[in-house]
């Protein structure tokens, strides 16, 4: 399957042509349709939710609306989450107010050309106010990235890549106007007009954040879908804020009701396309302007969702992060083959989605009174591989687009990647029935249904559940040559010629493919504990809440368990190395040696001797410490409840809440409207 879709990105790449910038103008000369960009952040840090939301707000597009979807807990108690929670939700406001400036000069610098151009100036005066305003928006981005901190490789490629990324661009139109003022010629006054719309384009975004969990009429379900989803079905509507006692509510607004507090009323825009964003990812300057031309053309019209498969960035300072980044630069290089062969999966990091096909997936459930939206599943926490599969079955596709235009982070420590490829692990055996019956209504629809999409679509669900399995068996069953053949080893080494050449292509070394091996035989515990934790979803019903990956600068801790197996299937390796030299089956000698040395070399790069033995005692000592019980306060008294102290309006919302004890904060609740 890595060959044929290999193949695929091979031929798409080849056969790729990028759209020219001219052409790009035209189409977007006169545009009148928008786009919403949802960023969903929780436990973030600021200044990684910055670096996503500048990357978007420079994107070129006429009518972006960025909304950055804060998840925490909106009341917090520590007074340093809540100030980085306030510093969180003020990014939107000081991005909005810092593109003022830019704003105001594209817009002055296109004031002043109309008047020029219908007071019959010169073609060269005409040209110097368009050679002005480039110049002034280029030393603006310019000041702006000598203005930046740089404390990472993140940094360095948010300020070379994002901000001068644009400057340079800027620059090059720059260059073209002034070769064409040295030759006492100009472009056309409309070519012209289109430079100076671009530049308004640029710089004009509107931003907002919104907390979902303000309100009680919206999932409050602990994942990144529902937070999504939150939103959307907000989008087309005008909501007034309303208060019910101590919680507050989103009612609808009719076209015919009048509200006299507009404070308390929400009006949030729909759009044609969104642009769900992780807050951990960067675009580069182009990106919307690009997939969402590509979806406006004929052939596309029932592409639902386009992307760009994210990239890593460059120049990561540990191991595993480049090694890391390694995996991610060649799934990136897969997920484009996959589209020749209609096997397109939505990776959830960035990606750009006609608002139209999630509603036709949309699926409405009523919880605790309220109508719930769901467009995006939540069943499982890889929650965009399911909903690719919903698409299909509604006639809609997916579709990459063959350019590198996203970048996103990448695990720095084996704790954190431990998180991710865990979830990750988790899910794809619970969507392959659902996937089943896709096939089973296109058949009914006459569709074409190749066997290379099902291949494909297959093992990109479930083949992290069979290698595992198929590894374990390789590293357990005592096999000699009756039963394994040396032909074997040679057929899978077109795989590893092709992985090595792939990793050499996107800038690593060839020698990384046996770093990987050794890569994934630490991380056979994780993938093994997400395969299970499938099969006991499949069984139990419940949903998996999803878990973050952890994004800080120190070291996070990982489980215990998944420290020692990596050591154990090192000394297994070991026995078995000893036990086939005895009986000279060399080819299990040989095997035996290869797993030894790159697993050791594994934990050694990638967790660390003094890291795992830390780990490994942390966790033995968190199976056997148990809390103490909290001992009851005989002295804790409520306040009576009195006509002056009772809370009437909640009473009168919430009603007789006793049955919701195990609700979070229902005790407080009660202490603050005065009911024992």
């Amino acid at each position: 399957m890595y060959l044929v879709a290999r193949q695929g990105a091979l031929l798409r790449f080849s056969q790729h042509r990028r759209v020219p910038r001219g052409e790009l103008d035209r189409h977007f000369r006169s545009y009148d349709k928008s786009i919403t960009t949802l960023v969903p952040s929780y436990a973030e840090e600021p200044a990684v939710v910055r670096k996503t939301l500048w990357s978007v707000a420079l994107q070129e597009f006429t009518n972006l609306h960025v909304v950055l979807l804060v998840d925490d807990d909106p009341y917090p108690e520590d007074p340093e989450v809540l100030a980085k929670l306030e510093k969180t939700r003020g990014l939107a406001l000081e991005i909005q107010q810092s593109l003022e400036h830019p704003l105001r000069m594209a817009h002055d610098s296109r004031v002043l050309f109309e008047r020029q151009r219908e007071a019959g100036a010169s073609p060269a005066q005409i040209l110097a106010t368009t050679i002005a305003a480039y110049e002034a928006a280029a030393v603006w981005l310019e000041e702006m990235a000598t203005a930046e901190k740089i404390d990472d490789h993140v940094d360095e490629f948010f300020v070379d890549s994002v901000i001068m990324g644009l400057a340079r661009e800027l620059r090059l139109t720059l260059l073209a106007l002034n070769a064409a003022a040295a030759q006492n010629d100009s472009p056309h006054s409309d070519r012209l007009e289109e430079f100076h719309l671009r530049l308004e384009r640029i710089f004009s975004v509107r931003m907002h954040t919104f907390e979902r969990k303000k309100y009680a009429n919206l999932s409050q379900a602990v994942n990144k879908a529902m937070n999504l989803n939150a939103y959307i079905s907000l989008m087309g509507q005008k909501w007034l804020v309303d208060n019910r006692g101590d919680v507050e509510v989103l009612r609808a607004v009719s076209p015919t009701q009048e509200t006299t507090d507009m404070d308390q009323v929400l009006d949030i825009p729909d759009s044609e396309y969104l642009l769900t964003l992780d807050a951990d990812s960067l675009l580069l300057r182009d990106y919307c302007l690009r997939l969402v031309y590509f979806l406006e053309s004929e052939e596309n019209s029932r592409v639902a969702v386009t992307q760009t498969p994210y990239s890593s960035f460059r120049g990561a300072p540990t191991r595993i992060e480049r090694l890391a980044g390694a995996t991610t630069d060649i799934q990136h290089i897969l997920h484009q083959g996959k589209t020749l062969y209609d096997a397109t999966f939505w990776v959830g990091a960035n990606a750009v989605i006609r608002k139209q096909a999630l509603v036709d997936i949309c699926q409405t459930t009523t919880v605790g009174g309220y109508e719930i939206h769901t467009y995006i599943q939540d069943r499982t926490v890889i929650e965009d591989t399911e909903s690719s599969i919903d698409l299909g079955t509604h006639g809609w596709t997916l579709s990459n687009y063959p350019e590198r235009l996203s970048y996103s982070a990448t695990p720095p420590d084996f704790g954190s990647l431990v998180v991710q490829r865990r979830r990750w692990a988790n899910g794809g055996l619970l969507i392959l029935p659902k996937f089943g019956r896709q096939i089973g209504e296109r058949k009914r629809r006459n569709e074409r249904i190749r066997l290379r999409e099902v291949l494909l679509r297959v093992n990109y669900m479930a083949s992290i559940a069979w290698a595992s399995l198929g590894l374990i068996f390789l590293l357990a069953y005592p096999y000699d040559g009756r039963l394994l053949s040396p032909l074997i080893f040679v057929a899978a080494l077109p795989y590893f010629i092709a992985m090595g050449s792939d990793l050499r292509d996107c800038g690593h070394r060839f020698s990384d493919v046996f770093r990987i091996y050794g890569f994934n035989l630490i991380l056979l515990p994780v993938n093994m504990a997400g395969v299970l934790k499938s099969t006991e979803q499949a069984f139990t019903g419940e949903k998996i809440p999803f878990v973050r990956t952890p994004k800080v600068r120190n070291r996070t801790a990982s489980p215990g368990f998944y420290v020692a197996i990596p050591y154990l299937i090192v000394f297994f390796s070991i026995f078995t190395l000893w036990r086939d030299f005895q009986d000279r089956n060399w080819g299990n000698v040989a095997f035996a040696a290869l797993n030894t040395v790159l697993a050791l070399y594994a934990i050694r790069a990638y967790i660390g001797f003094k890291n795992s033995i830390v780990d490994m005692a942390l966790g033995l000592v968190n199976w056997l410490f148990v809390p103490p019980k909290k001992a009851k306060d005989a002295t804790v008294s409520y306040p009576v409840a009195t006509p002056e102290n009772t809370d009437w309006s909640t009473l009168l919302y919430q009603g007789d809440r006793r049955l919701d004890r195990d609700l979070r904060g229902t005790d407080d609740r009660r202490k603050r409207i005065g009911v024992k």
